[in-house]
């Protein structure tokens, strides 16, 4: 759940205040609350470091729009490549003041409840066993800043915040939603007991925290804690940026200032060297070793194809993918999919159109060998990620991924414009590993036609389509 992002009709307003507005992630805006960039973040799992987070809005994932809905495509998500699947909210939906004909998932009326749309007790531990048989793991969205307004924790007026006249009161401007209070230890009590509800009766592997920041930084510490004691290997997002909350509680966040540096970017409002300066500030503030979450779509955006293009949006793809982090896709992107969930489409039920990838068949091609791609290296995964020159380093971003024994060159153009020029690549042979998005060759292809398909490596010079990304790999000794 984001507030509205201003949006700025002036190209030479927004560049003066480009550090401000990107950086600080649009509306919802906090500097680091103290400097942490000494201190180190917590450590991660291996499987939270490797993964790829698989977003899923149960009411628009399937044409059923429940679990079995959901259970009924895991194999394609295996086949994918994802390894954790986030559940959006899944409790009942208040009915006082909402919005839309149905309400939205954010406007939670019971913690400890079920919303029967989308099935039944027996339906969730199923998919959720079903998830763990085939590797891969399952969180649900956990919304501790509000509930809805006719929440079952009304009775209980001194779990929320009130106004000047006494009144319970909502955050920011989300009318539909009242705010809870944690300066009354009964309700951090109530919330504590809650999450680990889930994950004693259900076996999650952990939770994605809607607005985290607004929700104390020592809940989410002693919740952690308490948490870990019940199932050490769990996993906690933070949808916020806020440094101090990966000290202790939360294995990554969300990396909203270089989201928005990218949006500027490839909506032709910023240089790509937006981008590394958004990379380098997050790096320099936030705790050593910190993990973000890299994305370029979710339920809160218009989609990623709606706002850059069937070629820019696998461009946006292309550089979360191979930045340092963890990857977001969202469910449809992976076959193209422009059904729109952010509000007011949050509010209804529009479901992906799994059909539209017989006309975007690149779309599941550059997914699938993109995350093969991901799986296979170490650079990419764990690596350190080094910035290199170009000779267009306001239309083109070129960096390199280390690991021991592997170098990953990625350069991606994130323009309009054909890209002819070099990338800074030190010596050593390449080999190039872009995902190939073409229709695949018959068996029996004559060779001239398969070596036609073969991409010619001459680094240091390159060559990049308008919105074109090449990926490269060195072995070292």
């Amino acid at each position: 759940m984001t507030l509205t992002r201003t949006t700025k009709s002036s190209r030479r307003f927004l560049a003066a205040v480009f550090i401000l507005a990107s950086l600080s992630f649009g509306s919802r805006a906090q500097q680091p609350a103290q400097d942490v960039s000494r201190e180190h973040a917590r450590s991660s799992r291996d499987w939270v470091r490797d993964g790829v987070v698989y977003e899923i809005f149960p009411r628009a994932f399937s044409t059923e729009g429940n679990f079995n809905g959901i259970t009924a495509r895991l194999d394609n998500l295996k086949d994918l490549g994802v390894d954790i699947l986030w559940l959006m909210p899944i409790h009942p939906i208040g009915q006082e003041k909402k919005k839309g004909s149905i309400g939205s998932p954010y406007a939670v009326r019971d913690y400890y409840g079920i919303n029967p749309d989308y099935g039944t007790a027996a339906d969730l531990h199923r998919l959720i066993k079903e998830a763990h048989r085939r590797h891969m793991k399952v969180i649900i969205d956990i919304v501790a800043n509000h509930t809805s307004w006719d929440s079952v924790m009304m009775k209980w007026p001194d779990f929320y915040e009130h106004d000047a006249q006494g009144h319970i009161t909502y955050p920011h401007d989300w009318y539909d939603v009242a705010k809870l209070n944690y300066q009354n230890p009964k309700l951090r009590d109530y919330m504590m007991k809650m999450l680990e509800y889930w994950i004693r009766e259900f076996d999650l592997d952990g939770f994605r925290c809607d607005v985290a920041e607004d929700v104390p930084t020592d809940f989410w510490e002693n919740a952690r804690a308490e948490l870990d004691r019940i199932k050490p290997n769990i996993v906690m997002l933070a949808e916020g940026h806020k440094a101090e909350l990966l000290l202790k509680a939360f294995d990554f966040d969300y990396s909203w200032p270089l989201h928005s540096a990218l949006t500027n970017v490839l909506q032709g409002r910023g240089s790509a060297t937006d981008l590394r300066s958004a990379w380098e500030k997050e790096f320099g503030d936030w705790p050593r070793g910190s993990l973000h979450l890299r994305f370029s779509d979710n339920h809160d955006e218009r989609r990623a194809i709606a706002r850059f293009g069937e070629p820019g949006a696998l461009a946006a793809s292309a550089l979360m993918f191979t930045l340092d982090g963890v990857p977001l896709v969202y469910n449809g992107m992976e076959v193209g999919d422009t059904a729109e969930s952010g509000a007011p489409a949050l509010f209804e039920k529009l479901p992906i159109f799994w059909p539209i990838a017989e006309r975007r068949p690149e779309f599941p091609r550059f997914y699938k060998q993109l995350m093969t791609l991901r799986r296979s290296s170490v650079a990419l995964r764990r690596g350190s990620l080094e910035w290199l020159k170009n000779s267009d380093d306001s239309r083109v971003l070129s960096y390199m991924r280390r690991a021991a024994g592997e170098e990953i060159l990625v350069a991606i153009n994130l323009s309009n414009r054909p890209f002819v020029g070099s990338v800074e690549s030190g010596k050593g042979a390449f080999v190039d590993v872009t995902p190939d998005v073409a229709q695949p060759l018959p068996p029996d292809a004559p060779a001239p036609e398969r070596a036609a398909r073969k991409r010619a490596v001459e680094l240091p010079s390159l060559s990049l389509d308008a919105w074109g990304y090449r990926i490269f790999r060195r072995e070292l000794k």
